[in-house]
């Protein structure tokens, strides 16, 4: 009779394949590398087959490894998610994931009045732009920046995007920045979410097609650095309303020129299709989105 096949080896080898390290897999898993290398061994005389070519410093996993894990990945995924619902399911713990700079902006200064309506619940917030999988990553709820298309995802928009210019009111003054042609004189300020420049200046301004090119540029890849710089008086940025209402309310960013530029995207409630939200998931989800009617309501009444 066949012996079973060595379960804990399987969990062993999924993260020293995430990993392509026993070392990294040992820290994840809390033991020795010497224990990850025993099961892997356990796993390989099981198999009958090599899983990883050691050397002295450093593993690789063999053609036999990859395929194998290519085809046992998805089910152990599925096994931690299925676990993980089921010991969650009545647990007060939620899992909250955005943007770096939403999370600071927007996020920050709204978050006391959940916790104050929701004492029971602890809220674990995480900021990340990476593209959260959640087969994989712990997370019950998330607000991804995209076109809230995704056949796998409840998408609830939550802010329509449009691209703003803002600056410094000293920046302002400077550069004399009565008309957008007057942006000839400035530094533009470029991020990654909305690099719209060359659409907005086409729209807006009388620049011809050298005098954009030839305009002085600065790049980031975090919205709230390229904010920050903007407040400074480093130049004037394109950004989303909703990250810029802290400076100002407060004064240290003015929009010289009131003029948008809508744009494909916004800020969308995600999780996914399939499954049901957890009591303390739907709570912030309820909140979430009694918050956003509210601000847009507030808008709409000032406007």
């Amino acid at each position: 009779m066949a012996s079973p096949l060595p379960l804990k080896s399987l969990l062993v080898f999924d993260a020293a394949m995430k990993h392509k390290s026993f070392t990294v897999a040992a820290q994840e898993l809390h033991v020795t590398p010497g224990a990850v290398g025993q099961q892997i061994q356990k796993l390989e005389e099981w198999l009958g087959s090599a899983l990883f070519v050691r050397s002295i410093r450093q593993v690789q996993p063999t053609a036999e490894a990859l395929s194998y894990w290519a085809a046992i990945q998805p089910a152990l995924a599925r096994i931690q998610q299925a676990s993980d619902q089921l010991r969650l399911s009545q647990s007060n713990e939620v899992w909250l994931s955005m943007p770096p700079t939403l999370a600071a902006k927007w996020f920050a200064p709204r978050m006391a009045s959940f916790v104050t309506l929701h004492p029971e619940i602890s809220l674990h917030l995480g900021a990340t732009t990476d593209l959260i999988n959640f087969d994989r990553d712990r997370v019950d709820l998330a607000i991804r920046y995209f076109d809230g298309t995704d056949p796998a995802l409840e998408s609830t928009l939550l802010y329509r995007d449009e691209a703003r210019l803002y600056c410094a009111p000293s920046y302002a003054k400077k550069h004399r920045l009565k008309t957008p042609d007057d942006l000839v004189r400035t530094t533009l300020l470029n991020t990654t979410v909305l690099p719209f420049w060359d659409e907005w200046l086409r729209k807006y301004s009388h620049l011809n097609k050298a005098q954009i090119a030839g305009l002085a540029r600065q790049h980031f890849d975090q919205s709230a650095l390229a904010i920050e710089t903007a407040r400074l008086g480093q130049g004037v940025i394109l950004s989303s309303p909703i990250l810029t209402q802290p400076e100002l309310r407060d004064g240290s960013l003015v929009e010289p020129f009131g003029m948008r530029l809508p744009t494909t995207k916004g800020y969308y409630l995600v999780y996914p299709r399939q499954g049901q939200l957890r009591p303390a998931a739907l709570a912030l989800k309820n909140w979430m989105l009694e918050l956003v009617r509210t601000e847009h309501e507030l808008v709409d009444f000032f406007a």
